[in-house]
């Protein structure tokens, strides 16, 4: 357990650094990458015109930006150190990180699309902290951890 904390903290610094700190442009390249799929992804639910640039216009007077924190990156990077740090095969290692990059790719725009929705409800604005801080940030994390959890039950059966 001590190797598995070690190992998870070196990865997670390490990715850090390397994938998503804005140091070196490979971190640059796939942020900026990881950042057009999720508007690409967004364009394809919102409504027409709704998606301008990095904004989402709810209404005139309010808009919620789409961010290199929103590329859902992090949560990928969590999930890559754990996967990282675990004993298991290199190709499996290998496997569930790609299946778990589409599965945040897919989750995250499901996530922003429930902010968006629920900001355009009834409250508006009031409901982004609890849309977007509690409830989108609780998906994620639950979804890290049950992929994670699969990753653990997989790499056991091999």
């Amino acid at each position: 357990m001590k190797r598995f904390v070690k190992l998870y903290l070196f990865y997670l610094l390490l990715l850090f650094g390397l994938l998503y700190m804005p140091v070196t442009p490979l971190a640059l390249w796939l942020n900026h990458l990881q950042s057009s799929l999720t508007l690409t992804g967004l364009a394809y639910f919102l409504t027409p015109g709704q998606l301008q640039g990095i904004d989402i216009i709810i209404n005139p007077h309010y808009r919620i930006i789409i961010n290199q924190a929103c590329n859902g990156m992090i949560p990928v990077i969590f999930l890559w150190a754990s996967i990282l740090a675990y004993p298991s095969k290199l190709l499996l290692k290998f496997l569930w990180m790609v299946w778990g990059y589409a599965v945040f790719s897919i989750v995250n725009i499901i996530r922003i699309l429930i902010v968006v929705y629920l900001v355009e409800q009834q409250g508006g604005q009031q409901n982004f902290y609890w849309a977007h801080d509690l409830l989108g940030n609780a998906l994620l994390m639950v979804t890290g951890l049950f992929l994670f959890y699969l990753f653990i039950r997989t790499s056991r059966i091999s």
